[in-house]
């Protein structure tokens, strides 16, 4: 094993302060960034990650607070670069989230865009070509230079972009979720990267608001609150629920114990059903009155067609009832019925992003607020205000278009509007994709408060560990089918899995 570099501050941030229309989106940051270390900056939406991340790339100036580059020697300088190209200059990239190579450029061209190699006035293309599969070869990427950006995957693009950084000679590699589109190995091998890449002595500064990411990687975390700091802590005191509550300002309390559901009633009854998508195989499943059932299974293994059928989106054949009562067939008379779906893409399925918080929040309602034609507007404003209170939705502004709130906000506005119907089954798909740890508890508190009322809930994740978390029992799919169902205390991560990927239940257990 490599030993590894000593550790030196060689960025430090005082006082750092950014305000827009008067209004602070960060204040008094300090902070050091050190060769050879990982340093993770967490925070929910909002709290002012990308505000400083902007900062440190030369993508803003700070309204107030400096940057000083420390050389070798110790010694300090100012550092006032007035674009992302001086900041470069200094040894700075910014890998942000969504990738941005130009298709048309191939792999030799894009890492090295900008400082491409001439020869006698002509572009050397094979000396190019020789520099990329180098700086390829370091990201982890077995990779012909001539292949065109447009080919690649959204993880190869990511490794790219972090390629093309490291061919800069970049001190400090600044990655923005770069994550959020990768699969678990895929994350695996990004990360086994990233640990290479300290022990060579380059400073990483790592934003996710994955936290099993950031314990797994980081040596110090950075936490910010409504743009301020909130905490530093170093590897040997970060745990989650310290990050948690930082983060959130508050304690995230472990959820309670879920009554006994032995004796209760079942409320929706699916039998045999199939979707219209060319599903294979019928399904059947029960959900009790006050149950929170959860499907899990790897992507494309028919969860998201199986809600969608019971919410009436592609439904086939097969016959669902709701309390005995079998239900209409579209999707209009399921929710006259009190069928409810929080679809996956809230943004392209759901909400009506230019729109305000408390139109989108109603509209599921208005049906029923209305009265001989006329909607009653006082009790709309009463049911958005409590809605926005019990999901703790932020800012607390029914006026708030959408398209300007964080992930984790839209997700309760969808919720919401859908909560305002006081439905009898809720259907969810994906229910805390993108969003952060704060929105996460808020979202799973309100989920387990529709159950206790009586709702019976049935949602899909491709993550393990909100599964478990929030699920009195749990159906595994595979290939269109559910292969297998357990329990709360029979379910682990293993187990599951091991269904999910075409395992038998027997070898699961």
């Amino acid at each position: 094993m490599p030993s590894l570099p000593t550790v030196r501050t060689i960025l430090r941030v005082h006082g750092i302060g950014r305000r827009f229309a008067g209004v602070a989106a960060l204040d008094g940051i300090d902070a050091e960034i050190r060769a050879g270390e990982v340093l993770a900056i967490v925070g929910e939406n909002g709290a002012g990650k990308s505000t400083l991340l902007k900062i440190l790339s030369g993508v803003l100036p700070p309204s107030t607070g400096s940057l000083e580059a420390i050389d070798d020697h110790g010694r300090p300088h100012e550092l006032r670069w007035r674009s992302v190209a001086e900041a470069a200059q200094a040894g700075i990239a910014f890998v942000h989230q969504e990738p941005s190579l130009a298709d048309h450029l191939d792999l030799a061209g894009a890492i090295l865009l900008g400082r491409e190699h001439h020869r006698l006035g002509w572009l050397n293309t094979r000396s190019m070509r020789v520099e990329a599969a180098r700086w390829l070869a370091r990201v982890g990427l077995d990779l012909d230079p001539s292949t065109l950006c447009g080919s690649l995957s959204i993880a190869q693009r990511q490794l790219v972009e972090i390629a093309k950084a490291l061919s800069a000679n970049a001190r400090i590699l600044i990655l923005d979720e770069p994550t959020s589109s990768l699969g678990d190995r895929e994350i695996e091998r990004l990360l086994a990267m990233l640990d290479e890449l300290r022990r060579s002595g380059v400073a990483i500064v790592y934003v996710s608001h994955h936290l099993d990411e950031v314990l797994s990687i980081a040596d110090r975390a950075i936490v910010l609150r409504d743009g301020r700091i909130a905490g530093t802590i170093d590897r040997a005191s970060m745990d989650r629920a310290t990050l948690e509550r930082l983060m959130v300002g508050r304690d995230l309390a472990q959820t309670a114990l879920r009554p006994s559901l032995d004796d209760a009633p079942a409320r929706l009854v699916v039998d045999r059903v199939i979707s219209a998508h060319r599903q294979r195989h019928p399904n059947s499943l029960t959900v009790k009155r006050g149950e929170i059932v959860g499907l899990a299974g790897l992507v494309g293994s028919g969860r998201t067609r199986l809600l969608e059928a019971i919410a009436g989106l592609g439904h086939a054949g097969g016959s669902i009832t709701l309390d005995g009562r079998a239900l209409g067939t579209t999707i209009a008379q399921r929710v006259a019925s009190g069928v409810a779906i929080v679809p996956e893409d809230r943004a392209r399925h759901g909400l009506f992003t230019p729109d305000p918080v408390s139109t989108n929040i109603s509209m599921a309602w208005l049906p029923r607020g209305a009265h001989a034609g006329v909607i009653d507007r006082a009790g709309e404003r009463d049911l958005v205000a409590g809605m926005i209170t019990r999901l703790r939705l932020r800012p607390a502004n029914p006026a708030r278009r959408v398209q300007t709130l964080s992930g984790g906000n839209q997700q309760k506005t969808m919720l919401g509007r859908w909560l305002s119907i006081e439905p009898s089954v809720l259907l969810l798909d994906e229910p805390t994709r993108g969003v952060d740890v704060g929105a996460r508890h808020d979202l799973h508190e309100a989920i387990r408060a529709a159950a206790t009322a009586g709702c019976a809930v049935l949602f899909a994740s491709s993550d393990l560990e909100e599964v478990l978390a929030l699920a009195d029992r749990i159906l595994v799919m595979h290939d269109g089918a559910i292969v297998g169902e357990f329990t709360r205390a029979q379910a682990t991560e293993l187990a599951i899995m091991s269904l999910a990927t075409g395992g038998a239940l027997e070898a699961a257990r």
